[in-house]
């Protein structure tokens, strides 16, 4: 052994517990704020591990910050240096310009892209002292998580600083808050406010880059050293046995007149051969004397990729007395590398005979402990990153690297623009969905599947993959009875026999049920998808919740009312009426209900008992009334406006009426119309395309004389995108025209029935779905029995 490496393996023995990678002595320590079901102990022990950190995206900087820990900065940036140093000042023949006035103006473009944010967005800075002192940091955050309802959610926290994107609501700078630990310990938290940070802070700055780079790994994106890496989309030279991953660098700074973000193109070259393989080709050459010296010299430094994991470590030193036979300590007991790395990624090692690597941990252990033990790394997982020496002196190599590596500026550009795409506009979330499990999941314990004899093996198919699938969805599933019959309706249709099923099941037997075109199901390729999708529907029907949006609304009942007119029954009118049952709209159960009525009667005339229903309803459920009605109106044609004001809006507030004389809930009308010629189109890269999903128009093209705006909620891949038309006849709540913008467009992403926005809120969707199955299958009132499910997708 070199004295580098005794050197090295001396520092290692210090206190410091080895173990495999990922499995630190301090693993349970190393996460963010813990959830509630965290065990508070004492004042500098905890006793199981937090939970993990919330991975919600943050797209504008104007939604606040999630989550981060100023930790996670590893360190301040070399950008940051120099903030707040201005020469320029001193220098009075710049002070006003430093721009020229000679030659011609020349059109450029830039690898820049301006950072949108609110402008009177400041972020809050408070330093947190507790009373007794708290020793550990970790619980020190779970006191703090314990007035999430006072802080909010969006805030971070080092242990002593806690910055927030909102300023508490007191009228003195200090708020004092109380806390107790699992063993009963009273703790005094004292939150003072410091600072007040505008957006071009350098603090600020320094949180844009966090959550940039938190977005870039929730894009599934690797991060070698400070820049993120694609795995995803590799660029291979099997002649050099070389793998490029294309990767991007990325800074946020202020600027001249805005802040923005300057990314450029990187590439990290990565090695087919194992270290293994290549300790072993060094002790070929330099022979079993040399070999410890030659192989500390070529790999101490190098960074190196473990592709189970797609983790990358440095290379500190390696462990001459350590094998695969060793042990480490995993929770309370030993195990050997060996048997880790078969248990946890079903690897078998082959060379029970080869040294390990120790890669030292940057992350600093709890308060007032050692830092954290080095991993230790097998070579043969491990994969070289880089190039050597000798691969840089290989004109072949180098000139092979520099087609993918070396880009001429229409090359770059589209690289650029690649990567200003990975935030897609096309509103679809399928495939971010595979193997997630839901947020609530309804067991289907006694279920049959009914099928014909000659689809026998497609209904068998069908119950495999369905089993498949829906455990990665958290969807317990048991064997479903098979009921094989005859089918002797030779006569009836496809819809026949899917009416008479549908009415049975909705009306004399309530019972939710899906339907399934054994045609859908011919293509074995697409049949995993298909039993997700059929999985998904058949978990919300029985009253799972698959997804959610935050609204922070309380108290909110949000209703969709649509209608339909049955041709088969003379043209009559089918009313339907979906209503939110939820306080608090981050998470939903939906109240459903439909109403047939005789041609020319007036629509709201049932509609209005189904309010009352709907109002009943959520005071079982919620032991209160709402406070907050807002009722999307969807189905109304071209000269109807006039009678929904003037009759629908009474009518809806005589039936608010009828839960009690002192019950006045803030009231919001809005008129949902779909069937309208107005288009939009947006110029972007100096082409005309569809405006992004999202995009509020509520100036030029609106009435002067309404409360309207349009809203772009899809993304289409052919053609041009269809705008919605919104205009709210009646409201009391007082809401902010951007905050009611904003809550419609969120509620165009709570449809269960397509993974990804639709064109209409949710409830407006419902309630169409339910007329038109009334209408075109029914055409009764179904059981209401089934009134709590969206037995009707």
């Amino acid at each position: 052994m070199t004295g580098r490496a005794r050197a090295r393996s001396r520092g290692r023995a210090r206190g410091q517990e080895t173990a495999a990678p990922g499995v630190t002595p301090f693993q349970e320590t190393a996460g963010e704020a813990p959830r509630s079901e965290c065990e508070l102990v004492g004042r500098g022990r905890q006793r199981t591990a937090p939970g993990a950190v919330s991975s919600e995206a943050v797209i504008q900087i104007s939604a606040g910050f999630q989550q981060v820990k100023i930790g996670e900065r590893g360190g301040r940036r070399r950008d940051f240096h120099d903030a707040g140093i201005n020469t320029r000042q001193a220098m009075e023949h710049v002070r006003e310009s430093k721009s020229g006035f000679s030659g011609s103006p020349i059109e450029l473009k830039a690898n820049f892209f301006k950072i949108l944010s609110r402008p009177q967005w400041v972020l809050y800075q408070y330093h947190v002292d507790f009373k007794p002192v708290m020793e550990s940091r970790r619980l020190r955050s779970a006191l703090i998580y314990q007035h999430e309802e006072t802080l909010g959610k969006a805030r971070t926290f080092d242990g002593a600083l806690l910055f927030l994107p909102h300023k508490l609501h007191n009228t003195v700078h200090t708020t004092v808050l109380y806390s107790e630990t699992r063993m009963g310990e009273k703790v005094q938290i004292t939150v003072t406010l410091t600072n007040e940070l505008p957006p071009t802070s350098p603090v600020c700055l320094q949180f844009y880059n966090i959550i940039f780079r938190r977005v870039l790994r929730m894009l599934n994106m690797q991060q070698i050293g400070r820049h993120y890496y694609n795995p995803t989309d590799p660029l291979n030279i099997p002649q050099h046995r070389l793998t490029i991953w294309p990767g991007f660098t990325s800074t946020i700074l202020q600027y001249e007149s805005s802040i923005m973000l300057c990314t450029d193109v990187s590439h990290k070259v990565l090695r087919s051969e194992t270290v293994l393989s290549f300790m072993m080709g060094l002790r070929q050459q330099n022979g079993d004397q040399r070999f410890p010296e030659a192989c500390t010299k070529e790999l101490v430094g190098l960074i190196v990729l473990t592709k189970y994991n797609n983790k990358t470590y440095r290379i500190d030193d390696i462990a001459w007395d350590h094998t695969p036979n060793n042990t480490f300590k995993r929770g309370e007991s030993e195990i050997s590398f060996k048997d880790y790395y078969k248990a946890q990624y079903g690897l078998d090692i082959t060379d029970g005979n080869q040294v390990l690597l120790i890669s030292h941990m940057k992350k600093i252990g709890p308060s007032g402990g050692p830092p954290q033990g080095p991993a230790m790394l097998v070579p043969e997982f491990c994969y070289l990153t880089g190039l050597t020496d000798k691969m840089r002196a290989d004109f072949n190599i180098m000139k092979d690297l520099s087609t993918h590596t070396r880009l001429t500026p229409e090359q770059r550009e589209g690289r650029l623009n690649r990567f200003y795409e990975y935030n897609p506009w096309q509103a679809d979330w399928s495939k971010e969905m595979r193997g997630i499990p839901l947020i609530s999941c309804r067991p289907l314990e006694n279920w049959l599947m009914f099928f014909t004899r000659r689809n026998n093996d497609v209904a068998q198919a069908l119950l495999q993959t369905l089993n498949k699938v829906s455990t990665p969805l958290g969807i317990r599933m048991q064997r479903a009875i098979m009921v094989e019959y005859e089918d002797r309706q030779e006569s009836l249709n496809r819809k026949d026999k899917y009416d008479s099923v549908k009415k049975y099941l909705c009306v004399d037997c309530p019972t939710p049920s899906q339907c399934v075109v054994a045609r859908t199901l011919a293509k074995q390729q697409a049949l995993m998808t298909v039993a997700t999708k059929i999985a998904l529907q058949i978990n919300c029907k029985m009253g799972g919740e698959l997804w959610s949006v935050e609204i922070p609304l309380k108290q909110l009942m949000i209703v969709g009312i649509d209608c339909y007119h049955d041709t088969a029954a003379g043209k009559r009118s089918i009313g339907a009426l979906v209503a939110s049952l939820n306080q608090g709209m981050s998470r939903y159960v939906w109240f459903s209900k439909c109403v047939l009525q005789n041609r020319g009667q007036e629509i709201m005339d049932g509609l209005k008992v189904a309010l009352q229903g709907a109002l009943k309803a959520w005071l079982k459920h919620n032991n209160c009334l709402p406070s907050r009605i807002i009722v999307y109106r969807d189905g109304v044609g071209d000269g109807m406006l006039q009678s929904v004001v003037n009759y629908e809006v009474p009518q809806i507030m005589e039936s608010i009426k009828t839960m009690g004389h002192d019950y006045a809930p803030k009231l919001t009308l809005v008129v949902v119309k779909k069937r309208i010629s107005s288009r939009f189109f947006a110029r972007i890269d100096g082409k005309l395309t569809n405006p992004p999903p999202g995009t509020c128009i509520d100036t030029e093209v609106t009435r002067p004389e309404w409360y309207d705006f349009f809203i772009v909620s899809q993304a289409v891949r052919m053609g041009s995108v269809s705008p919605t038309h919104y205009n709210v006849v009646y409201d009391s709540s007082g809401l902010k025209p951007d905050h009611m913008q904003r809550l419609t467009y969120k509620l165009c992403h709570m449809y269960y029935n397509w993974q990804g926005i639709i064109r209409v809120p949710a409830p407006c969707q419902y309630a169409h779905k339910l007329a038109f199955l009334v209408g075109q299958s029914i055409h009764r009132e179904p059981n209401m029995n089934l009134d709590d499910f969206l037995y009707y997708l």
